[in-house]
């Protein structure tokens, strides 16, 4: 019958139509600020840094590598790597970020400097509300506010977060058996050699 696809995309539309003043799902109206629609887990926004434990700054997962910084398309990320080293997550020493700036007034959100990093230490935030009056200081992000804990990522992308921290613990659990091989290595050496009686010495010539 001809027109009986328009029948049917009518209807469809009547049915939206009519359920989007009935059907909460449907409602589009969301009195905000003080109702918030739900943010998907894959939404994204701004990078941060993530860091472990309770200390902000000691415990940040970026080790300065400036891949980052190298890949990011506007160049809105500046990097200036510690003279010193601090233990990582798993105990060896790397270099930190004396200085870590994001410029979100020129970020674009693509993400690639998560893609890239190789430490899991940057990730995309959901915060949208960071309107202000200074568009150029104001907007410049230091790592003091870019900062947020492996608890705070939890609660913005649990799923991800949670394949991280799986992927990390694996890595420190094989690091640890590494060492651990290691160690038992060397005593074993240690063991052999102390266990190993010293060579003859050489009859002394008598003197003529």
């Amino acid at each position: 019958m001809i027109g009986t696809g328009i029948l049917k995309g009518m209807a469809v539309t009547a049915r939206n139509f009519v359920g989007s003043y009935f059907d909460k799902e449907r409602l589009i109206t969301v009195q905000y600020p003080e109702e918030r629609s739900p943010l998907p887990e894959n939404y994204r926004n701004f990078p941060i840094l993530i860091y472990d434990g309770e200390d902000s700054q000691a415990g940040l997962r970026c080790v300065a590598c400036k891949i980052c910084e190298k890949e990011c398309p506007p160049q809105c990320i500046y990097i200036e790597k510690s003279k010193d080293k601090k233990p990582d997550y798993i105990g060896k020493p790397q270099f930190y970020p004396a200085m870590f700036d994001i410029d979100v007034s020129v970020c674009m959100s693509c993400q690639i400097c998560v893609e890239v990093c190789p430490f899991d230490a940057i990730k995309m935030d959901t915060e949208f509300e960071l309107s202000n009056t200074d568009r150029f200081g104001g907007l410049l992000f230091n790592k003091h506010h870019l900062a947020k804990s492996n608890e705070e990522y939890h609660k913005i992308h649990p799923i991800e977060a949670a394949e991280v921290d799986g992927r990390l613990a694996a890595e420190k659990a094989k690091a640890d058996a590494k060492a651990k091989a290691d160690a038992e290595a060397k005593a074993k050496a240690a063991a052999a050699k102390a266990a190993t009686p010293p060579p003859p010495q050489p009859a002394p010539v008598p003197a003529r």
